[in-house]
């Protein structure tokens, strides 16, 4: 199934701070429940961000007192109903939304940051499981429910929240599909800090600006790709091989000859190569396997 970006916005706001997206889930009268427009005007938002150099990081957070209470029930008992399952060569008629738009944000070049101010359930918080950093207000919670919910994790969390959390905590969460709190999640490792709810936007800025103001858009593009995509590799001969690639490709840049010398020069740096121009030949590497 193919999900068409939307790049007008009915469900999400965006708002440019800087270099900074924010990235608001807007449905506070339904604490932010995620919808399939509001999943098109997520990958819509990341397309049109990645396309804009002068985007160098994009915040993710919700309006009112949710980030995402997860999907929207409206529909009852058959929200999750989706008709027979489809044979092992037609799973494209029925892939799963929220997968749509986290494999969308796994393939982002600019970092991405959330600032999870309240409720954070189901697809609530497995979306963010792709983003780089996750903090949260102490007014937060958090959910793996599907369990509760007589589905299974979805939004390809399975795969990346273990490598969050770790196997043993993301299968207590999963298994127990219990609510819980914001130390739970700080003490598990899904999120890096907490923060009081008037204090939370202004610090994932923070964390942003530093990102948007102190390094190469291009080095910090690859960096991520090279993080995200070596979580599967069996050896790390495989982090050696495409580290040298990288160093090889990038030591001639102009970037790379800006930061030594600003450092010799005891100067801020002034980089000029961008992700939408200045990436390696080598990129997307990725692509060249197969998946099934």
């Amino acid at each position: 199934m193919a999900l068409e970006p939307l790049q007008t916005q009915t469900q999400i706001t965006r708002e440019v701070r800087g270099r900074v997206l924010i990235l608001t889930l807007n449905r506070p009268d339904r604490l932010n429940a995620f919808t399939l427009t509001m999943a098109r005007e997520i990958i819509g938002a990341i397309d049109l961000a990645d396309a804009d150099d002068n985007i160098r990081a994009v915040v993710f957070t919700g309006a009112g007192r949710g980030y995402c209470a997860g999907a929207d029930l409206e529909s009852g008992g058959a929200t999750f109903d989706h008709g027979d399952e489809p044979a092992p060569d037609d799973l494209e008629r029925i892939r799963d939304v929220g997968g749509l738009v986290t494999l969308r944000l796994f393939e982002s070049n600019k970092p991405l940051i959330a600032a999870i101010n309240g409720p954070a359930v189901g697809i609530g918080i497995t979306m963010t499981l792709p983003m780089d950093i996750r903090i949260a207000s102490t007014q937060a919670r958090f959910g793996f429910v599907f369990a509760r919910r007589g589905i299974v994790p979805e939004a390809a969390s399975t795969w990346f929240l273990p490598r969050v959390v770790g196997i043993s905590k993301a299968a207590e969460w999963c298994f127990s599909g219990r609510v819980f709190d914001a130390q739970e999640a700080l003490d598990g490792g899904l999120i890096r800090s907490l923060h009081e709810p008037q204090e939370l936007l202004d610090a994932a800025l923070g964390l942003a600006n530093e990102i948007a103001t102190s390094t190469s858009a291009v080095s910090v593009a690859l960096t991520r790709h090279m993080l995200w995509k070596l979580l599967g590799a069996d050896h790390p001969m495989a982090a050696h091989e495409l580290d040298s690639r990288g160093v090889a490709a990038l030591g001639k840049s102009r970037d790379a000859r800006e930061g030594v010398v600003s450092f010799l020069e005891k100067r801020p740096a002034n980089f000029v190569d961008s992700p939408s121009t200045d990436m390696p030949a080598f990129v997307p590497w990725w692509n060249e396997r197969k998946f099934t």
